[in-house]
């Protein structure tokens, strides 16, 4: 156990660092800053400038989302690579096993589910048909929608997705010096 003698104070450095761990799990589960607190018997100010301390960079989570993509592997890659926190890219094979394997309440459900969690990303690609694209900008929040069309609805094969632009459409949404 790692001790430290302050003043008149001993503080273990294993609590702090447990108490750390405990606000950070709690605040990504959602609790407000002031609920972890009185949860932790801490000030809602300690949680907030320890976040502070953390922080590396402020919003800017993006999520990227495509079908019928054909190389989408190499998509999987360059999102992984460059930090992207939600991808959900499908071939076309991928997309109607999605579709059939579910009733048409369950496929419902689990769409709406879907936008609501990407409704909190700052920034969205959609990569897509065009009418597919509406039709998701009008789930989400269009302002916050960046749409690459792959071609008019409907796409009956997987289409290549150009990773060069995909690289710059995240590299454009995320601040500078991230990578």
């Amino acid at each position: 156990m790692d001790l430290v003698r302050i003043g008149d104070k001993l503080v273990s450095v294993e609590r702090v660092v447990r108490t750390v761990e405990d606000i950070f799990r709690l605040r990504q589960a959602g609790l407000s800053q002031a609920e972890v607190g009185e949860r932790l018997g801490l000030d809602r100010t300690v949680v907030s400038r320890l976040e502070s301390v953390g922080e590396i960079g402020k919003g800017h989570a993006i999520a990227v989302i495509g079908f019928p993509v054909a190389n989408r592997d190499e998509v999987r890659a360059l999102c992984r690579d460059r930090g992207v926190e939600f991808v959900w890219v499908m071939s076309d094979l991928e997309r109607r096993e999605f579709a059939e394997n579910r009733s048409g309440a369950a496929l419902i459900d689990e769409v709406l589910q879907m936008a609501g969690r990407v409704r909190q990303f700052d920034a969205v690609i959609l990569m897509a048909s065009d009418r597919r694209l509406r039709l998701m900008e009008a789930l989400l929040d269009p302002r916050r929608v960046l749409p690459i069309v792959l071609g008019q609805t409907p796409l009956l094969r997987d289409v290549p997705v150009d990773l060069e632009a995909l690289d710059t459409a995240i590299r454009a949404l995320t601040p500078a010096g991230d990578f």
